[in-house]
Parts: C-alpha cells; sequence; structure tokens
C-alpha cells in the first residue's frame, strides 16, 4: 500500500482549517507521520484520504473535516467592496469563498481541478451564493487556495461589516 503526501495548502483544504492552525499543530507534532523536508512538510494522508490529526489534552473538541468534503465551494466576486476600494484608497478582500457554512475573504483564489462559472441573471442562488448572479462553482474534491495580499486590509469586507452592524441592531 502507498502511502500518498500533501502540502500544507491542500492539507489545510481537506480538515477545512487555515494552514496557520495547521502549521501550529504541525509544529506541536499532532500530524500523525508529518516530516518537514528543509522548508516544506509532507503530511502523509489515512485510508480515507485525509490526513490524520492526534486529539489534544485540553480544550475544546477540534472541529476540523474528518471525512472527505461533499459540498461544492462557491466562490463570489464582491463588487461593492471593489467600489470602496477603488473610492476610499483600500484592499480589502473582494474575492468571497463559501464551503458548506463556512465563509472566507481573500484577494485571490488558486484553482486546482475542475470547476465552472455560473451566470443566472434572473434566477439567483439564494441558498448558497446570497443572491448571486454570477459565481464560480468548484466540485468538493477539488483544492480552492486562497492567496492574501501582504499590504492588503484583513478581516471582512466593509460591505459584510456594515450587514453585520444593521443584523445587531434589528435583533437589539
Amino acid at each position: 500500500m502507498d502511502v500518498s503526501f500533501v502540502s500544507t495548502t491542500e492539507a489545510a483544504f481537506l480538515l477545512n482549517i487555515s494552514t496557520g492552525r495547521l502549521r501550529f499543530l504541525l509544529n506541536s507534532g499532532r500530524v500523525v507521520g508529518a516530516k518537514k523536508v528543509k522548508r516544506l512538510w509532507r503530511i502523509p494522508l489515512n485510508q480515507r484520504e485525509m490526513p490524520e490529526i492526534r486529539p489534544g489534552r485540553r480544550g475544546p473538541e477540534p472541529t476540523w473535516n474528518k471525512n472527505q468534503r461533499t459540498a461544492n465551494t462557491f466562490i463570489h466576486v464582491l463588487r461593492k467592496t471593489i467600489d470602496y476600494n477603488r473610492d476610499h484608497g483600500t484592499s480589502h478582500p473582494a474575492v468571497a469563498v463559501k464551503v458548506g457554512h463556512k465563509k472566507d475573504y481573500c484577494h485571490a483564489v488558486k484553482i486546482r481541478g475542475d470547476c465552472q462559472i455560473v451566470y443566472q441573471p434572473h434566477q439567483p442562488n439564494r441558498s448558497q451564493a446570497g443572491g448571486a448572479r454570477l459565481w464560480i462553482e468548484v466540485e468538493p474534491g477539488n483544492i480552492v487556495e486562497r492567496v492574501y495580499f501582504s499590504d492588503g486590509d484583513y478581516g471582512p469586507p466593509p460591505e459584510v461589516v456594515q450587514q453585520r452592524v444593521k443584523r445587531k441592531k434589528s435583533k437589539g
């Protein structure tokens, strides 16, 4: 039986955690069979094609994936954020990547595998894409690598922050 290895980006994608969190797990020796070769980590996959993580001694139950992904990944370009960045000279992330109920914001994405661009002008995707009419849909097994600019602004874009404030005011 051949053991296949993946990089930190691929392993983080499979586990549905950030690469920073995965590096913390690697440095604390909690990733089973992982070896550092020069500057790069080689992370083995178990029989379910997933990296194996040893449980911690304290704290809450971990939330990473223990099975392969089944949901599609949706990628959206945030038009309002692009306009905000242009008008205010900022560089907030203008790309939203949604997998299941988790949404990340980034400056660029690298898609490794099959994907499709979907345009539905008269039937917006309200269930997954928040009413978007144009989005990129990536099959579950394909990797979507998030890219952040070193001089960029981080956190959710201004439009998302404004929506959260409105929602909080309406509830309270």
